[in-house]
């Protein structure tokens, strides 16, 4: 292991006393990969006497851990390293030492060698298979000698890299925790960098996954989100040497102590399988809420797209997966103005929209990735145009959204208590459908699921009141 940055201070007598903790700020760009890859930097950065704060000002290290998905993402990361070398060069101006900045993430990996010729204030930059280098690298920064760039393929050393001692020292967590289970994709959906930046499909263990969901739950986690870029396509190795189902997991997992909810994201419709879908039906840990993409209502766009199934396949898998959990809600993500798409494929979509219903959905007007096959499609949609039809989804997701809320009104939801609200007295929690729920008088309930009825619903949130024990 590396030795740490900085040594003990001694006193006159000789006996040694730690050194004040280094700060570290982590920016987060993107999805929930991201989110959690954050954690874990924080986790193997630990060690070296790094405590977090909430603001780069005053930070030893900052790191930017970036996304590549949109192109306006990358260009804030340049934006965002421009401060930082000008808060830099004031925190040494005033004698307050310096600032280590890094860039980590899929910008990182697709953009190693731009990022440190177009901005030479980084000091390191890391790939998203490469945090579990962080030590190392920075031990090396400080030296001046050695490689800044580790954006290598290999994830399996990433998670060996986290130690049970590093889970059970994790802070500010809640009762809510990411945990992931697979890297990478193999689809290669034309618009998508992400087979690029994130490698190909790899899950891990099964026995490491359960490690780390039991250290979670010991540590008062009730709600695991299992996170993947392909996550149901998830075939980690067994006990018995034989890979998993994303499936068998969620049965292994359900069975921890304490583990009383489980989510996943994000899926991919060709990999949603009859045996994930039965354990939807069986398992009450599995919550109500599926987070499955469709990208586009137009067999012709998806095709473009590289999706490998139609309109009709992902609406007949909808209603199986209603038909096994009548509860289920969905939510998607679309991209219009995807080139080539006309009038006539946008109405699909809205089509396809009205068909499911959705209860949220992330949608996007199209923006070309350097280095994919949309990126030199012929047919690319004006922005305009592009910004119209945006609108137009976005207006009839959010109708469908808000109705699905006030449709809450009435019922009793378990909701997972997950920290104080603005007044006092109240807690925010979520509902087994991932709403934020505001209730009153329950801020001695956090860490807690507890019967909540509901009293309304708009766009972003319920309302609600605590119920009777026993009425869910």
């Amino acid at each position: 292991m590396t030795d740490t940055l900085e040594k003990p201070i001694e006193k006159a007598e000789g006996a040694a006393i730690p050194a004040a903790p280094k700060r570290l700020f982590i920016k987060t760009y993107g999805c929930q990969m991201n989110v959690y890859d954050s954690e874990r930097m924080a986790d193997v950065l630990r060690p070296l006497g790094y405590a977090t704060t909430d603001a780069p000002e005053g930070a030893d290290f900052v790191i930017l851990n970036t996304c590549h998905i949109r192109e306006r993402a990358a260009e804030k990361v340049y934006s965002e390293l421009g401060k930082l070398k000008q808060m830099r060069e004031r925190k040494v101006a005033r004698g307050d030492g310096g600032m280590t900045i890094a860039v980590a993430g899929c910008v990182a990996q697709a953009e190693g060698e731009e990022i440190m010729k177009r901005q030479p204030a980084v000091d390191l930059v890391v790939g998203p298979q490469a945090y579990h280098q962080l030590p190392e690298l920075l031990t090396r920064t400080a030296r001046a000698r050695g490689e800044r760039i580790g954006a290598d393929f290999a994830p399996h050393e990433k998670f060996d890299a986290l130690t049970p001692e590093m889970i059970a020292t994790r802070s500010g967590e809640g009762p809510t925790a990411f945990l992931t289970v697979q890297e990478g994709c193999d689809k290669f959906c034309t618009f998508c960098v992400v087979p690029y930046t994130r490698g190909a499909e790899w899950s891990r263990p099964v026995a490491a996954v359960l490690a780390e969901a039991r250290a979670l739950a010991d540590r008062g986690v009730r709600e695991v989100t299992l996170l993947g870029q392909n996550v149901n396509a998830y075939d980690g190795e067994g006990p018995d040497g034989k890979p998993f189902t994303l499936a068998r997991l969620a049965y292994a997992l359900a069975a921890i102590p304490g583990l009383d909810r489980i989510r996943y994201t994000t899926s991919h419709a060709n990999d949603m399988s009859d045996d994930l879908i039965q354990a939807h039906a069986d398992l009450d840990a599995l919550m109500p809420y599926l987070h499955l993409p469709v990208q586009a209502g137009s067999d012709r766009v998806l095709r473009l797209m590289n999706r490998k199934h139609g309109r009709q396949k992902y609406i007949d898998l909808i209603a199986r997966i209603r038909e096994a959990r009548p509860d289920m809600a969905i939510a998607g993500d679309f991209i219009v103005g995807f080139p080539g798409e006309t009038d006539r494929d946008f109405e699909d979509t809205l089509d396809l929209v009205r068909q499911v219903t959705y209860a949220g959905a992330f949608s996007f007007v199209y923006s070309p990735r350097p280095g994919t096959p949309a990126a030199t499609m012929p047919g690319h949609i004006e922005e305009k145009v592009g910004l119209e039809r945006l609108q137009r989804l976005q207006a009839l997701l959010f109708e469908q959204q808000t109705a699905f809320n006030a449709a809450q009104a009435g019922k009793t939801l378990a909701v997972l208590f997950e920290k104080k609200g603005r007044y006092a007295g109240q807690a925010i929690g979520r509902s087994p459908y991932l709403q934020a729920v505001h209730v009153e008088g329950a801020d001695h309930l956090l860490g807690q699921i507890v019967p909540v009825e509901i009293i309304s619903g708009a766009q972003n949130s319920l309302n609600g009141r605590l119920a009777d024990p026993g009425t869910i």
